[in-house]
C-alpha cells in the first residue's frame, strides 16, 4: 500500500474547501450587498456636531412616527456627487432626508450644498467617525432606509442609481411605511 504524504494533498483539499465557501457565498439573492447586522434593529445613536446654521437631528427625529432616509455623504466623495439629484428627487417628493456629513471639512461640505442644492431635512456632522462606527458605515456614500419608529428597514451602502432607487430603495420605503 502506498504511503500518502500529507503535502501532496493539502493543497488540493485546501482548494476544494475554499471553492465550496466561495460556491455558497455566491448564492445570496445579490452576491455583492453589503449585510447589515442593523437592519430590523433600532437606529443606533447619534451623536453629532452642527454644521451648518442649524442644531443637528437627535435620535427622537429618527423615531418620529416618519418613514425617511439617513444619508452619509462627503464632499470629497464623488459617487456622493453623482447620487445627489437622486436624494433631492425624493426630497422633492416629500420624503425627509437626514444628512451625516462624514470626516469632512465643514466649509467644504456647505459649498457642495450650496453648489448641488440641500435635500436634508436636517444635518449634522461626524467629524471623527464615532457615529459611523456604530451604524456599521463601510463608506460613503451609504443610505439607510428608516421606518417611522426608527427601525433600520434597510442599510445600501454605495452611490444611489435609478436601478438601485427602484429595485431596493423604493420598496424598503414601502416595508416601512406599511410597518
Amino acid at each position: 500500500m502506498p504511503k500518502v504524504n500529507l503535502l501532496m494533498v493539502a493543497p488540493p483539499a485546501i482548494f476544494f474547501g475554499l471553492a465550496a465557501f466561495f460556491y455558497i457565498g455566491m448564492q445570496r439573492e445579490d452576491p455583492n450587498a453589503l449585510r447589515s447586522a442593523r437592519e430590523g434593529q433600532p437606529a443606533p445613536m447619534v451623536e453629532l456636531t452642527q454644521l451648518g446654521p442649524e442644531q443637528p437631528f437627535t435620535n427622537e427625529t429618527l423615531s418620529d412616527g416618519q418613514v425617511k432616509l439617513v444619508n452619509y455623504w462627503a464632499s470629497w466623495c464623488g459617487p456622493c456627487r453623482a447620487e445627489h439629484p437622486l436624494l433631492t428627487d425624493l426630497a422633492e417628493e416629500g420624503l425627509p432626508i437626514y444628512g451625516i456629513n462624514y470626516k469632512d471639512d465643514p466649509e467644504k461640505a456647505l459649498a457642495f450644498l450650496d453648489e448641488l442644492g440641500d435635500p436634508y431635512a436636517a444635518l449634522g456632522a461626524d467629524f471623527t467617525g464615532r457615529t459611523a462606527l456604530e451604524w456599521g458605515l463601510y463608506g460613503v456614500p451609504e443610505t439607510y432606509v428608516l421606518a417611522g419608529d426608527g427601525t433600520v428597514m434597510l442599510r445600501f451602502a454605495g452611490p444611489l442609481t435609478d436601478d438601485v432607487m427602484e429595485r431596493r430603495i423604493r420598496p424598503a420605503l414601502d416595508a416601512a411605511a406599511a410597518r
